[in-house]
């Protein structure tokens, strides 16, 4: 009797032992189980998607619960799909998406959810069966580039301008929907479309593709749309160099309001920037747990975005986080 009461206690020593072994495993207090995140980041081109990898780095930190599961694709779709593969074998309890482009999700999404992992989208949307993804957490492209397109029309738009336009990476949501909401904003207006390429959301590839243009057209160019901030200074070493001033000789309208953006904005150098806030990681944090505790999510998150002139651009520098 003895011998079968000293085995009780020590079987229920060992499930104590294994119940604290299971909560301390668990972290972020209280025993609550670790939620394991895979983030598809689409690379980092530009200052912008820094301040975006840091967001959601904070906010799916262990302190918050997570365990994130990082990989950037260095802007190739192919990478971002193998990245999601592994996610899916190892087992992730939801993925996070900021697609390079908006195609050929359909089949990896598929097998995410045959393996019931939730998807988010981050940023960036996608061409894709919307019940293949849980919710979309973003900034409106469209309406950015509608914004940029509105100061076009009221500043230039009644006297004959020449433009060009530094495009986003080809196929990317906001490449897509920032120059459909420029043209609808311009259209009736007198400013013409010299010529339209992408610079890739790098400034390398914004200072080479303006090289270009300025080689081809010289002192015809009285605009540049740049879709992303980045681009945009890329692009300001060109025109010096071809002996024109920015802002004046070649007025440039931008898309991000990054920090580096504002500041040639201050200095002149730029005349328009629409912000794209990349701070999005507490609200897709947010949403990824609601998703995995079963709460009703709404299937579209929009961030609010400011847009720019010299002055205010002045007055938010000091306290720009980005």
């Amino acid at each position: 009797m003895k011998k079968l009461m000293g085995a009780i206690a020590a079987i229920g020593l060992m499930a104590v032992a294994l119940t604290g072994c299971s909560a301390g495993a668990a972290g972020g207090g209280g025993g609550h189980k670790v939620i394991t995140v895979g983030f598809a980041q689409t690379g980092s081109e530009s200052g912008w998607r820094a301040a975006n990898t840091q967001s959601m780095k904070e906010a799916f930190s262990s302190k918050n619960g997570f365990k994130l599961i990082f990989n950037a694709a260095d802007n190739k779709p192919e990478n971002q799909i193998a990245a999601v593969h592994s996610f899916i074998n190892q087992g992730v309890d939801a993925i996070v998406i900021a697609a390079v482009v908006t195609t050929g999700w359909d089949d990896v999404l598929k097998e995410a959810k045959d393996a019931k992992i939730p998807v988010i989208l981050e940023d960036r949307t996608i061409d894709a069966d919307p019940s293949l993804y849980a919710s979309w957490i973003g900034d409106d492209f469209k309406k950015e580039g509608e914004t940029a397109g509105g100061w076009a029309a009221s500043t230039l738009g009644t006297t004959a301008t020449n433009m060009v336009v530094l495009e986003g990476t080809t196929g990317s949501a906001p490449a897509i929907d920032r120059a459909k909401g420029f043209s609808s904003s311009i259209a009736g207006t007198s400013i013409t479309t010299l010529d339209s390429q992408t610079g890739n959301f790098t400034r390398a590839d914004g200072k080479t593709v303006m090289e270009g243009f300025l080689q081809k057209y010289g002192n015809k160019i009285n605009l540049l749309f740049a879709q992303n901030d980045d681009m945009g200074l890329g692009a300001l070493d060109a025109i010096k160099a071809a002996g024109l001033t920015p802002g004046k000789d070649i007025k440039i309208v931008s898309i991000d309001g990054t920090k580096d953006g504002l500041t040639a904005l201050s200095d002149g150098q730029f005349n328009y920037v629409v912000e794209c806030n990349p701070l999005l990681g507490d609200q897709v944090a947010s949403v990824v747990k609601d998703v995995i505790a079963g709460k009703k999510v709404d299937k579209a998150y929009t961030a609010k975005d400011l847009a720019f002139d010299q002055a205010a651009a002045k007055e938010a520098l000091p306290t720009r986080k980005y």
